[in-house]
């Protein structure tokens, strides 16, 4: 029998398991959904990481409140006397407006410009004014020009009647010559009359006497006339003087009439400028060239009603409202310090000025005026003020002695033994700082040491509360 041959089934190869499935849409890897899902997990971690962690720190975290620690001077606090707060305002203070209504040509200043009195800070439309004191002016000269005519005339028949006057003296003069001759012809007369009666004297020589004393008579008339002509010719020359006198007087008539017209005149031009009353600062701007400024304006109108509004620094002031309560430590002429809310280091020196005479029922408050004893360039109206009021000049000199001291709320004190400290804020994280504290007013305790002011303290911290604890803050007001 011949040998069994061994069997090679099992070495055969099953190609139809072998070979791998075709590649289809539904025939995919499981790691790419694997990768897949990591990385939507990891995005969602991404986006609601910090809400996440919010919602930790809220179920986790101590919630607490903050309040900053406080530089300031001890005087600005006013916790013994009586203080206000207030303003800085200027005693002196205009809005600007032209005395005519027109239309803005031209602004010389802006806000913050220094100007002098009497500078021109702006100017309405000018060319039918000046126009108008150009013929004005003519108009003078012209008078002006027959005033001397009119005086050369008053002059010469001023001349002339003193001529006439002295013709009719010496008219008068003749009338009395011819008066007197004719007085001595009648006597000759008569005493030839009589000689002839008596036969002493021929018939002619009576003739001539008769014929001497008709002249006489004559002449004496004719020097009467011509005396009469002559007071005739004085009266109509005092009548020229008179009418010369009247042209005169018509003309300086006229060259004040002018002059008023020219005054007028110029006076209206110079309601196109608008001048500063008084040296200070522009403050506030409230027009433009082109548009129309009037001195009357009201609601409703278009046109402005000022052009630019001035202070004169040299006169601000503080004005402070005083509660009613405070009013009796408040007398004029006391002293106060004033600490500018901009620079509440350093206290500038003043004295109460006046007091109004009426209250704000409303506020219940009263308007008090404080004058600056210096003025520098830090003041500025509108600026924010805190007025402490003195007593006397001591206190004043003690007070502006003060040095800045740091205060924290009373609240934010912690003592754990003989220890005393605050909880500062520093990135969420609560800071252990040990302070050396000071008098307690008002609910604020002076920190003589261990802070610089400007940090943030916790308010009330819990018991639990160590250093470098996180917190969560609920009110932060910074």
């Amino acid at each position: 029998m011949p040998a069994s041959e061994p069997d090679l089934s099992a070495l055969k190869i099953d190609r139809a398991r072998a070979t791998p499935a075709p590649a289809g849409p539904r025939a995919r890897s499981p790691w790419r959904s694997r990768v897949a899902l990591m990385a939507i997990l990891g995005a969602a971690l991404w986006l609601f990481q910090r809400p996440v962690g919010e919602f930790i720190d809220r179920m986790r975290l101590a919630e607490v409140e903050v309040a900053p620690a406080v530089l300031r001077n001890p005087s600005a606090s006013a916790v013994s006397g009586a203080a206000a707060n207030g303003y800085i305002v200027a005693r002196t203070r205009a809005a600007l407006s032209a005395d005519t209504p027109g239309r803005l040509v031209e602004i010389n200043v802006t806000e913050g410009s220094l100007v002098a009195e009497g500078d021109v800070v702006a100017r309405l439309y000018f060319d039918e004014y000046e126009a108008a004191l150009a013929r004005a002016e003519a108009d003078l000269e012209l008078a002006r020009a027959g005033l001397p005519r009119a005086r050369a005339e008053e002059e010469a028949a001023a001349a002339d009647l003193v001529g006439r006057r002295g013709e009719s003296a010496a008219t008068r003069a003749s009338v009395d010559e011819a008066a007197a001759d004719l007085e001595l012809a009648r006597a000759n007369h008569e005493r030839t009359r009589q000689l002839f009666v008596e036969g002493h004297v021929t018939q002619s020589q009576l003739d001539e006497r008769v014929s001497a004393l008709a002249g006489a008579g004559a002449r004496l008339e004719a020097a009467q006339a011509r005396l009469a002509t002559a007071v005739a010719n004085a009266e109509q020359g005092e009548s020229r003087v008179l009418v010369a006198a009247a042209a005169v007087a018509e003309c300086e008539a006229r060259i004040d009439l002018a002059r008023a017209t020219r005054d007028q005149a110029r006076a209206t031009l110079e309601k196109t400028f608008v001048r500063a009353p008084f040296s200070g600062v522009v403050v506030q701007k409230e027009a433009e060239v082109g548009e129309v400024v009037s001195p009357n304006s009201q609601g409703g109108s278009l046109a402005r009603g000022s052009v630019v509004t001035m202070v004169d620094l040299a006169s601000l002031e503080v004005q402070a409202d005083v509660p009613e309560t405070s009013l009796a430590a408040v007398k004029v002429g006391a002293p106060a310090h004033i600490y500018l809310d901009a620079w509440p280091q350093q206290p500038y020196g003043g004295r109460i000025d006046r007091i109004w005479p009426t209250a704000d029922r409303q506020k219940a408050t009263v308007e008090v005026r404080v004058a600056f004893d210096g003025l520098d360039g830090r003041l500025r109206p509108d600026m924010g003020v805190r007025v402490v009021f003195l007593e006397d000049e001591d206190e004043a000199g003690a007070q502006a002695a003060a040095v800045p001291v740091v205060m924290v709320d009373a609240r934010s004190l912690v003592r754990e033994g003989e220890a005393t400290g605050v909880f500062v804020v520093d990135r969420g994280t609560a800071r252990w700082r040990e302070i050396a504290a000071g008098a307690e007013r008002m609910g604020r305790v002076v920190v003589e040491a261990g802070l610089e002011g400007g940090e943030r303290v916790v308010l009330d911290p819990p018991a639990s509360l160590g250093d470098a604890d996180r917190i969560r803050v609920k009110e932060d007001p910074q």
